[in-house]
């Protein structure tokens, strides 16, 4: 037991150089308040109450990268005015996320709805956010903010994959998005897609691993796309439940065609791509 107890004396001795989740989680909280007050505790009518409340944050994030320079490698205080002065751009494109997922959704019946209702919002939201730290070169911070969306939504995107602007999921849930995922704009995913990596190993860390996809790309439920080199050519539909580990031309449609099982022809379940261009 004392070998025990001294395991656990150091763990927690070396703890405090990390920012605890539950500081994370707050600071992502608070920030998505401050874009929507759909997610605040309390509202800020005033111009000066917002201009206020961003230092606050500002303050936070610069403290928080202070006391942990090994998660970054530039000044802290610097760090957290760049991402004070991205996160317009930020806002914007939520706004196009939150147009897109309303023009896309029969159900939608209000832009409000889908900003307090729809888990695909708050999953690309976290996103939005975690990856504006990640380009300022912030390690592990991003990671649990989007973990953190992924425990509440179950959707999973790394803050280092690459989306544009007016991006959709809907359904969200069982949905996986790899760290070198480059996603085009105006794309639309359905529940349970994977893009992800044909390799798990380490060597590979630091090569693109996970897929392309281009403008105006629709994923069905269910479909797996993998691998690095493998992009979904624009205007493309991809169906539900399919597995594409090879590129695919713009204005494609890919799908399985089932078909009756005949024990003389010993048919199984066909792929099928058929190309409009």
């Amino acid at each position: 037991m004392s070998s025990f107890i001294k395991k656990l004396s150091q763990s927690h001795r070396d703890c405090p150089e990390c920012p605890s989740p539950k500081l994370i989680h707050a600071f992502f909280e608070s920030t998505l308040g401050l874009l929507f007050p759909d997610f605040a505790s309390e509202l800020l009518k005033e111009e000066d109450q917002i201009a206020e409340k961003i230092e606050e944050l500002k303050h936070k994030l610069s403290r928080i990268l202070i006391r942990n320079k090994h998660l970054h490698e530039g000044e802290g205080a610097e760090i957290a005015s760049l991402f004070f002065e991205d996160l317009e751009n930020v806002y914007d494109l939520l706004q196009q996320d939150v147009e897109a997922i309303y023009d896309g959704d029969p159900a939608a019946k209000s832009k409000t709805e889908i900003i307090r209702c729809y888990p695909g919002f708050y999953a690309v939201a976290a996103y939005r956010i975690a990856h504006s730290l990640h380009r300022l070169g912030v390690s592990l911070i991003p990671r649990m903010i989007t973990e953190y969306s992924h425990s509440r939504t179950g959707v999973d995107i790394h803050p280092g994959a690459k989306i544009g602007e007016r991006f959709c999921i809907d359904h969200a849930t069982g949905i996986v998005i790899g760290e070198t995922t480059v996603i085009g704009n105006c794309v639309k995913i359905y529940q349970g897609v994977t893009l992800g990596a044909l390799s798990v190993d380490k060597d590979d860390a630091d090569k693109k691993r996970h897929p392309t996809i281009e403008d105006y790309v629709v994923i069905y439920a269910g479909a797996t796309i993998l691998g690095g080199d493998t992009v979904i050519g624009h205007h493309s539909v991809i169906g539900g439940n399919v597995w594409i580990t090879k590129s695919v031309p713009p204005h494609s449609k890919i799908y399985y065609q089932a078909k009756m099982y005949n024990p003389s022809s010993n048919e199984t379940d066909t792929y099928i791509i058929k190309s409009q261009g």
